[in-house]
């Protein structure tokens, strides 16, 4: 079972399925919501996310029909959702073990931070759907 938490143990969460292949997003709102270079996710099935910790949830609608979900209590950003997506994005930060997935790409490097060089031989995409 993969599971993961925020950093002061108000939410945790456990996953059945398998996590999708990692992407680090170089969004510009990604990095103002993590306050780094960039945020790795990975989709998780919806199906396959059991959250515990609800209450301590917070929600803020980043851009439209996109919700991100972090602790009120710590600010750990947990996962964020589209609406009408059957997966939820998760933010790999937050987990307690291994996800046994791998790492598939950069993406929306349009957007990198300056600051920040990519020295990776995984593939870049400018922007991403």
């Amino acid at each position: 079972m993969i599971s993961g938490s925020c950093l002061c143990g108000k939410v945790s969460y456990e996953i059945a399925g398998a996590v999708g292949d990692i992407v680090h997003c170089h969004c510009i709102s990604c990095r103002k919501a993590h306050g780094s270079a960039f945020s790795s996710v990975a989709a998780v099935q919806q199906s396959d996310f059991t959250l515990k910790g609800e209450a301590a949830l917070s929600a803020y609608e980043s851009s439209a029909g996109k919700t991100r979900y972090f602790c009120s209590h710590c600010g750990t950003h947990v996962y964020a959702q589209r609406i009408h997506a059957e997966h939820i994005i998760l933010r790999l930060g937050s987990l307690d073990v291994d996800p046994k997935s791998s790492e598939k790409g950069h993406i929306w490097v349009s957007q990198k931070a300056s600051w920040y060089s990519i020295n990776s031989i995984l593939p870049t995409v400018d922007e991403f759907d």
